[in-house]
């Protein structure tokens, strides 16, 4: 978020420094906005030119990129914005050394002025907000690797429920990761526990096992022919 907004604020100011820098002298006391853009392709001319045919409507083109990258925070855009006033600035130097001869720098103003340097400086600066800018497509990115990722995937709703560590299927209660205790099945009560006997039981005669009928309803003999 800071990058983008440094970026924005590095880009806007490379197009406002393009933007202005026809309206200044760019060689010879002649102004930027005095040179048309046909003549950087078809050669330097003494000839006047109006503001919206000059060397102004590219570098407005250029601001209008700028802007719509910024809100759209797209880098391809500011990028494209810095070579198309950078491009123009060096076409323009191109055509007038070979209009002039040679270019040349000089402080009594002859020979380049503060105009080229404007241009030349928005440009610069148009790509420098580019590099600094993060774009659209990595703030998903980084919220991506910022999100934990699940060991095991949520069972679809039509299948039965299943999850880890046992992969059976069932109801998910098993939360220990050793087994559960099995339980020796029941066998009934045990008869030789007085407090498991439901009616009263004869005590064996001295010296005899104990009789494991029933004392109180024997069995009877049937009855003879």
């Amino acid at each position: 978020m800071i990058r983008n907004v440094l970026g924005s604020l590095v880009a806007l100011a490379g197009a406002a420094s393009a933007v202005l820098s026809p309206f200044r002298d760019w060689y010879d006391g002649r102004a930027g906005q005095d040179y048309r853009v046909r003549d950087l392709f078809e050669g330097i001319t003494a000839a006047e030119s109006g503001v919206l045919v000059s060397i102004l409507l590219p570098f407005l083109f250029a601001a209008l990129l700028v802007i719509a990258g910024v809100v759209l925070r797209s880098r391809i855009a500011v990028a494209l914005a810095g070579l198309v006033v950078l491009g123009f600035t060096i076409l323009w130097m191109v055509r007038q050394g070979q209009a002039a001869g040679s270019l040349t720098v000089g402080g009594d103003g002859a020979g380049l002025q503060v105009g080229v340097v404007n241009a030349l400086a928005g440009g610069v600066l148009m790509l420098i907000g580019a590099l600094l800018m993060r774009g659209r497509g990595a703030r998903p990115r980084a919220r991506r690797e910022r999100e934990p990722v699940e060991p095991y995937g949520a069972p679809p709703a039509d299948q039965v429920d299943t999850w880890p560590p046992t992969q059976e299927p069932g109801m998910s209660t098993h939360t220990s990761p050793w087994p559960e205790p099995e339980v020796d099945p029941y066998t009934g009560p045990d008869p030789h526990d007085p407090r498991t006997r439901s009616y009263p039981q004869a005590s064996p005669p001295p010296g005899r096992p104990g009789d494991p009928r029933d004392p109180v309803h024997p069995p009877r003999r049937p009855p003879e022919a």
